[in-house]
């Protein structure tokens, strides 16, 4: 999927049907808020109740061989010879959002091949760190004390996505003051609209794992579930829509794009109208 084989379509048609029952839950957060700590206590709270596990470790792209750096995985050492869980590293290669290009075929594959939950742990690019929002059924946003985040929480649109916001590291100084800060900020939502918990924890120690799982099944018990999944394949299928679309345009650069640019940098044709009739050539 990573490389976009030529027998990615094939794959994608015979997985369709066998996938989609796995729940996907997303997290999210700045660098250094502990996600592949909590990541790896979710997993081992989740394997206590007897679930399969899935986890994508979206890590930053290497810059000499493109390829994921694997910083998750080392820290989820515990889990290497569970054969109930499944790990995978994948690099943005620099897909913006957080998130690499085939993490929703990445999803398709592993919920086809048997897991009932699946984690996506973020790159942790701070303020466009949304896409988790499109894919994931509960989007968890960590937060840690002494870097911020309490105050910043509003500015980087993290609580329009969150759907349970952690305050990792709780035994640190100011913690109480982030939780504070957070339900100031939850208590201005709507009356009748899901309000996010907001669970302490210290994920080194494995403190607080259980309760995050309590407040997404709450969250679950809320949401529709067929929503949150049609949100899921809308967005799947324009993310293709636009690769495609991309694509043939690249096969156009040469020729009509550039006749286009030509008129639009004359004046003698608007973008708009070029637009258009680039649209219409592809």
């Amino acid at each position: 999927m990573e490389e976009a084989s030529a027998s990615l379509r094939e794959v994608m048609a015979l997985l369709a049907p066998r996938a989609g029952d796995a729940r996907v839950i997303g997290l999210t957060g700045s660098p250094g808020v502990g996600k592949s700590t909590t990541t790896s206590a979710l997993v081992g709270a989740y394997r206590r109740r007897g679930l399969r596990v899935g986890v994508l470790a979206i890590d930053p792209s290497s810059p000499f061989s493109g390829g994921a750096l694997l910083g998750d995985r080392i820290r989820m050492q515990d889990h290497a010879t569970d054969d109930g869980v499944f790990i995978r590293s994948m690099a943005t290669r620099g897909q913006l959002g957080g998130l690499s290009w085939a993490t929703p075929q990445a999803l398709r594959v592993l919920s086809a091949a048997g897991c009932d939950v699946i984690l996506i742990e973020t790159v942790g690019v701070g303020q466009a760190e949304v896409e988790i929002a499109q894919l994931a059924d509960t989007t968890v946003v960590l937060l840690a004390p002494g870097m911020g985040d309490g105050i910043q929480a509003a500015k980087a649109g993290i609580l329009e996505i969150a759907d349970v916001f952690v305050v990792n590291k709780a035994d640190r100084d100011g913690a109480d003051t982030v939780a504070r800060d957070l339900r100031g900020l939850v208590s201005h939502l709507a009356s009748d609209a899901w309000k996010p918990p907001i669970v302490k924890t210290v994920a080194s120690r494995g403190e607080g794992a259980d309760e995050v799982l309590e407040a997404i099944d709450a969250h679950a018990a809320h949401s529709s579930l067929e929503t949150t999944r049609r949100r899921r394949a809308s967005h799947e299928v324009e993310a293709i829509a636009l690769s495609l679309l991309r694509s043939r345009m690249g096969s156009v650069r040469g020729g009509e794009l550039s006749r286009l640019a030509s008129q639009v940098a004359a004046g003698s044709l608007d973008p708009y109208t070029a637009a258009d009739e680039l649209m219409a050539s592809l």
